[in-house]
Formats: structure tokens, sequence, C-alpha cells
């Protein structure tokens, strides 16, 4: 009989920063009852997913396995973590465990998705313990850039693991919880098998910053700013969104939150308990009505995010408001990489209009993520046998192993797809996992080898021709016609395209030989080609070809 095994496999997260999907097992290999831990999303960009509005974990090998699953855990409600839940949930059915507040937007998504909310189930924290299968799992509180942040203790049959989450050590962090060491200490005494950590600033070298440093601080900036000030940040992080409006009415100032985003997040803060003491804030119509130098805004769309707040006050009005020049603009966040772009046209669209940019100035903001001392400190409290990186590139997890080694831990990269067995001394690789990524692609989930992303690059890249031809008795009735999109009008012969491939087509159907004309494969393989090259030869491009044969009945 097979020997029972412990073992880790993410799905998403391990690799990458974002779409977090983490999943252990225990029992005879192959028969290992599960569980999944977050099941969150990333973000699509225009070069490689034009029009994908999010990109989620494929969960396809845990749908192979669902009579083996048994719960699913959210560590915070931050959307790389539990963003995919609502759409991916119906696959895997599943009780859902979260605390209050991250189940609060847990249930929302479900609700949003047409799934149950009353699926998610409130969970307390430590010593609190929830049973699924062989695992026995806590929460236990940890600070981060959002209210009601948990690492995972996960006892097995096997041994313990403790799962850090996304996290920070902040005495200080304003809402939520604090970081605190004896808690962490007790909740992982004895014997920890393998420590599953953050690995986000693991190249950041100096300890990180208490979100409480940055109060005096923006406070003197909105006290001091001359005419109205806007500022933006995470709409997650509420400690911070606070700090904000606090510094606007220490300044005297009347504070309007705007965006969607914002407003349902600091909702959510007061309704599960969270926040008590969030500023007086006033309506946008009544914003409109009070003087420039009396006004803050705090906004969304720090990433540069087209529809929120930030994008559209850089592009003229945003509910009756706008800015002018002489107001002060101040990004209280960090530019997540891939952002650059779109954050970098909205700063200059600001700066055209005479607005003051405060951006990129660690006065006003500090992660929420541990910086490399901090990692140090967080494998001492927890002792494990093994710091096994997650949450980070590649980059990131081989550099965050080579720390624990040099100072003396085991630790071993694993990345998506990979399955390792924390059962023995030696953790090791024991199989991989087919992974890629599911799209959600308007109302529609599509698999990321489906084509469908692919053919749109392709469209985007090369333009796309459409020819029609009818055939009657295996003749062309007509002329062919050719529509255009995405390509220059005009070739290198000074003739409009769209007569020129017509002509060349033409030219080819009169003289193509009968079984080519009767076979629609052939004629049409034949006609893709003809465009493709005179195409290339007019405007030096090869379009993707759609070729619509009608064939007339006798």
């Amino acid at each position: 009989m097979s020997k029972d095994r412990l073992i880790y496999l993410p799905l998403g997260g391990a690799g990458e920063i974002g779409m977090n999907a983490y999943v252990y097992g225990y029992g005879a290999p192959g028969k290992e009852r599960l569980i999944l831990v977050d099941l969150g999303v990333t973000f699509p960009d225009m070069e490689t997913t034009p029009g994908v509005d999010l990109i989620m974990p494929d969960v396809a090998w845990l749908v192979e396995n669902r009579d083996r699953l048994e719960a699913i855990f959210i560590t915070h409600a931050h959307e790389d973590h539990v963003g995919a839940i609502g759409r991916l949930w119906e696959h895997l059915r599943v009780p859902v465990y979260a605390r209050v507040f991250t189940a609060h937007h847990a249930a929302r998504k479900m609700e949003e998705a047409g799934q149950n909310p009353d699926e998610v189930q409130v969970v307390g924290s430590w010593p609190e313990v929830v049973t699924a299968g062989p695992f026995k799992v806590s929460f236990v509180p940890i600070s981060h850039s959002i209210p009601e942040s948990a690492g995972l203790v996960i006892d097995t049959p096997a041994g313990r693991v403790a799962h850090t989450g996304d996290f920070k050590i902040d005495p200080e962090p304003g809402v939520g919880e604090a970081f605190d060491e004896e808690l962490w200490k007790q909740a992982t005494q004895g014997r920890v098998k393998a420590l599953m950590c953050d690995s986000t600033n693991v190249f950041s070298m100096k300890p990180g910053r208490s979100e409480a440093g940055l109060v005096s601080e923006i406070t003197k900036l909105v006290e001091n700013a001359p005419h109205m000030v806007v500022a933006t940040t995470f709409a997650s992080n509420v400690a911070r969104v606070r700090t904000l409006a606090e510094a606007g009415r220490a300044a005297g100032r009347s504070v309007c939150l705007l965006g969607r985003a914002m407003r349902r997040m600091i909702e959510a803060s007061v309704e599960t308990g969270v926040l008590t003491d969030f500023p007086k804030t006033i309506t946008p119509e009544d914003a409109r009505d009070i003087p420039r130098e009396n006004l803050m805004l705090i906004v969304t769309g720090s990433q540069g995010e087209r529809r929120a707040a930030t994008a559209q006050l850089s592009r003229g009005k945003y509910l009756g408001l706008e800015m002018a020049e002489g107001d002060t603009f101040l990004f209280s966040s960090k530019v997540i990489p891939g952002n650059e772009r779109g954050v970098i046209r909205i700063m200059n669209a600001f700066s055209e209009m005479g607005v003051d940019l405060v951006a990129d100035d660690d006065r006003y903001h500090v992660s929420g993520h541990a910086n490399r001392p901090d990692l140090e400190r967080m494998h001492r409290i927890v002792n494990p046998e093994v710091v096994v990186p997650m949450h980070g590139e590649h980059r990131h997890l081989r550099e965050h192993a080579k720390v624990a080694k040099e100072n003396g831990f085991q630790s071993i990269v694993v990345v998506n797809g990979a399955v390792v067995d924390l059962t023995g001394s030696a953790p090791h690789v024991v199989e991989h996992v087919e992974t890629d990524r599911t799209y959600l692609d308007g109302s529609k989930l599509i698999g990321a080898l489906d084509g469908i992303v692919r053919d749109r690059i392709r469209m985007a890249l090369n333009g796309h021709v459409l020819v029609n031809v009818i055939m009657e008795d295996d003749a062309p009735l007509g002329e062919p016609w050719v529509e255009l999109m995405g390509l220059a009008e005009i070739g290198n012969s000074k003739a409009p395209l769209v007569d020129v491939l017509e002509e060349d087509l033409n030219q080819f159907l009169m003289r193509a030989k009968d079984r080519t004309l009767a076979d629609d494969d052939a004629l049409e393989e034949e006609l893709r080609r003809i465009v493709r090259k005179s195409a290339q030869d007019e405007i030096g491009k090869k379009p993707e070809v759609t070729v619509v044969i009608s064939r007339l009945e006798a």
C-alpha cells in the first residue's frame, strides 16, 4: 500500500505576482484529499491579452479532482487572492472559508456571478480551527495593506505548514491588526514542516516602514497646498484612505470620495466593523459648490485604469469636477510593473493642465509587503524545516530561496504546476500538472490556448481582409469583392488597395483550374495566399484573411 504524503501545488502566484491559487493535499499518491488557498485574478494588458477583462488560474486539474477537494480558504480581500471566486466556484462547489471582512467581499463576488453567497462561511481567528478532511486550518491575523489579512496554520497528519499570505511587519498599520510576533510564535510553536512565504519585496534591503509613519507628511502636504488637493491610492488600502481623509479634515478641507471601488471598500469596512472612525465626507454634487482651496478629493485609479476617476479627471470632467492650474495631485501609491505607461500618460495630461504632481515619493507611500529583513525575521519566528517562497516572479522566488539558505534553512523554488512532496526531510518535485490561464472575455470564460486572443492579437498587428466570392456551376459569378479593416487604403502602386486586391483575385479566378474552382478548401487557400502576397507587395503587411465562398444551387 502506498505511503500517505503531504503535497503542495501552486496553480497561480508562483512565478508571477497575482492570480494566487495554492493547493495542499494529504493522502495516498494520486488520492490525496485537497484544500485550495486563495483563488485570485491578475489583470490583462493590450499587448498580450487585448480585450480580455480578467485573467484567472486554470483550475482544470482541480475540476478533474473535484471529488477530492474539501474546501477553499481565502487569506484576504485583495483581487489577486479573492477575485476569481465568483467565476470559478461553480466548477469546484466546495465550502469557502474567510474572516468577516474578506468573507464580505467573497460573498459579494459570488452574488455578482450568480452564485449562492451563503457558500462563503465566516471564520474567527486563531485558535479557532476549521476541519477540512485531514486538514485543520486556523486563520492567524497578520498586517498587510488591507484590513483583516491572515496567514494560515495548516495542521496535517504529516506535520504543520505555515502559509503567510501577503504580509508586512507593521506595529501600527492604522486599520486592521498590527503584526503580533508573540501570536505567530504561539500559533506555530513546535515543529513546522514548511513555511510558504510572500516573496514580493525580497530585493528591498531595508526593513519595511509602518503605515503610521506617513500621517505627518501627508498632513503637511495637504495643509500647504494652495488650491484643490486630489489624492489617489489603492482603494483596498483602507488605512491610507483614512489617513488621506484625516489629513484633509485637519487642513479644514471638505473631503469627497470619488470612484465606486473606493466608496464600496469604505462602506464594507464600516459594515464589518474594521473601521469605526472614518471622517465625514461630502457628495460629488456638494463638492462642486466648495471653493477649490477648501476641497480634497480622494479618487480611484492609482494604476492608470482608463475608467477610474483619476483617468477621467485627466481627460476633462468627472461628475462635474475638474482639475485646474495650481491644484495638487498626489499619487500615494506605487506603480505596479506593467502599468507604467498608463500612469505616465495621466501624469502628463495633468502636467499640461498646470497641475502640480507628487509621485514616486516614499514620504507618502509604504509597501504592504515584507522587505528582506522582515522576511528573515519571519523565518526566525516560525523556524520551519523548509522555506518555500511564493507570491513572486521567478527571480523573487529564487532570491528568496537563496536568502533562506544563507540563514541556514532548507529551501526549494516551486513554480506553478509543480507538485512538491513535503513529507520527508528533503522536499522535492514529484510531478508536474499542466497549468495555464483562464480569461474572462466579456461574459464568457475562455482558455488561453483556445486561440481566440491569439487571433485577436494577429488581427491587431496585421489588419484584416474579407474576401467574398460567389460561385455558380463551379464558375465565378461576377468579380470577387474585398473589404479592409485596419490597413492602409493606398498601396505602393498609388491605386486603392481594394482595387489591387480585387483585380489580382479576379485574374486568378479567370485562369484557375476546374478542380480548384470546385474545391472550397483549395480555392480558399489560393485566394488567401494571393491576398497576403499582394498586400505584402503593396503595403508591406501580410493581413489576416477571411474568405467567404457562396455557391448558388442550380
